[in-house]
């Protein structure tokens, strides 16, 4: 496998940090360029991020030299340099849709940490194991930029993590009609540590903005089709949610009612949950869990201290799976927030993007 030279743009906030530690021993990745805000261009790494590093390991020895761009000004230079960036931009959405549509257009593939470009209908949202097939709709994205190389793909936001893949092997086969999810989110998703923000130890609060819509709507567009060229999201199922923000680390819990159009045994359910490989899994991709959901049969697990880090944070943990007086069946889902919910994520969809010929 070609070794592919990649640039972080972003790289000083909290996901960014999580793209340089991935990164940092990748074997087919390596870091080549940081850029950031004009606040941070022209230090170096490690002075531009000097005491706010917020991952557990330290910083990489490989990333600690190298100087930071500036991600507005500099698109030439690092385009020129990188085989492909990933986005973790802090900045509104406008922006960030200008920002990496310039870097597609500079032929230099996105691969987008960010919301921005979601709902643009060329642009694919991808969970690697659930819609690859949407990596289909990149050539017509090309025509519409009028680039060869250039292209962006987003992954879906970090809260349909702990449901999305839950649902999907059941959805063929059974018919998912509807859907009832409350999330219990941690801290780190709102890019934020108990020492930055300190309000939030022992501290509960119900309302996370704008992540209902995106929990309701996101899944899909990733069930969606290609037509047109374009990705024309699905009709159902019918999701509704509410996002609450708790005091961990890491994390993002999920409390899931399900009803579907035929109802099967429970043990049927955990056998596709457990049985269950995508596109990654075939591939053998490097970040790729080797089982991608796990159920746990003890009551009392999933549990987001013991299990977000299963499988080095890429794989699904689900649990206490049940009838319910409501709706067909409940159960509880966990998933790494920053890591499969955010640049883990993005870093298995890169790695699908260069195994199928995408990133060249």
């Amino acid at each position: 496998m070609k070794r592919y030279k990649v640039g972080i743009v972003g790289a000083t906030g909290m996901v960014g940090q999580r793209f340089v530690s991935l990164i940092d021993g990748h074997p087919w990745f390596e870091l080549v360029i940081v850029a950031a805000s004009s606040r941070s261009a022209g230090k170096t790494y490690e002075e531009a991020v000097a005491g706010r590093w917020m991952m557990p390991d330290p910083m990489p020895e490989s990333a600690k030299k190298l100087t930071v761009l500036n991600a507005e000004k500099d698109i030439p230079a690092i385009a020129d340099a990188a085989d492909f960036i990933f986005s973790a931009v802090d900045m509104n959405k406008d922006e960030i849709k200008a920002l990496e549509e310039a870097y597609a257009g500079a032929e230099c593939p996105v691969v987008s940490n960010n919301s921005a470009h979601r709902w643009t209908p060329d642009v694919p949202m991808i969970i690697p194991e659930i819609n690859p097939e949407h990596l289909g709709v990149i050539p017509d994205q090309r025509k519409r930029l009028g680039t060869e190389r250039g292209f962006i793909a987003v992954k879906s936001n970090c809260s349909i993590q702990s449901y999305v893949p839950a649902f999907h092997p059941l959805k063929d086969i059974f018919g998912l009609s509807r859907a009832l999810v409350c999330t219990y989110q941690a801290i780190s998703g709102a890019g934020k540590t108990f020492e930055t923000w300190p309000e939030m130890i022992d501290n509960v609060i119900p309302f996370i903005g704008g992540e209902e819509e995106k929990s309701d709507k996101e899944p899909l567009k990733i069930w969606g089709n290609i037509s047109g060229g374009m990705i024309v999201p699905a009709e159902s199922p019918l999701i509704t949610s509410q996002c609450i923000r708790v005091p961990a680390t890491d994390g993002h819990m999920a409390a899931v009612f399900m009803s579907l159009d035929k109802k099967p045994d429970i043990e049927e359910i955990k056998r596709l949950w457990r049985e269950f490989k995508g596109r990654p899994q075939e591939l053998d991709l490097p970040s790729a869990p080797k089982q991608f959901i796990h159920y746990f049969e003890e009551d009392n697990r999933p549990q987001t201290g013991l299990d977000r880090n299963l499988e080095n944070g890429m794989a699904i943990s689900v649990g206490r799976l049940r009838p319910d007086t409501q709706y067909d069946y409940k159960f509880i889902g966990l998933s790494h927030n920053t890591l499969r919910g955010a640049a883990g994520g993005a870093v298995l969809l890169a790695e699908l993007l260069c195994a199928e010929g995408y990133i060249y």
